[in-house]
């Protein structure tokens, strides 16, 4: 398994990460501290934070900053998952953007975790007022 695949992480952690994308920084300072910095860093790039997703691209997880850059729809960083073997990654994207087949694809394989992690990134990136940009992948 690649380093960096959201498949690792027990389901009370990536409950955990779904927190802190909701903006709990309580559970972010957790994260933070207890060896999940990455996605610590991932919740807050989703949030809008270049300075996290360049600590991503710093620190050896340039899927993450990948994935941040898809659930946008930068169809380059899309593409760098699928090429890379990020599939998992690439439709969390999709379903994170609504895609009806990709939520769909998470349902039939039992990964209800990522559906809900989809719904609080649609929910955030839904409620965003300004366009931040970021550098592209």
């Amino acid at each position: 398994m690649q380093k960096g695949q959201l498949t690792e992480y027990p389901a009370k952690i990536l409950v955990a990460f779904g927190e802190a994308i909701d903006g709990n920084d309580k559970i972010f300072m957790w994260l933070l501290k207890n060896g999940y910095a990455e996605l610590a860093a991932l919740s807050k790039a989703i949030r809008g934070s270049e300075e996290a997703f360049q600590w991503l691209m710093k620190n050896g997880y340039p899927q993450y900053a990948a994935l941040d850059m898809a659930i946008v729809n930068d169809q380059k960083a899309y593409k760098w998952l699928i090429k890379h073997k990020f599939e998992l990654l690439a439709r969390l994207s999709m379903a994170a953007r609504g895609d009806v087949g990709s939520i769909k694809w998470f349902a039939l394989h039992d990964l209800q975790i990522y559906i809900r992690l989809a719904k609080k990134i649609k929910k955030f990136t839904d409620n965003q007022k300004f366009d931040y940009h970021k550098l592209h992948f």
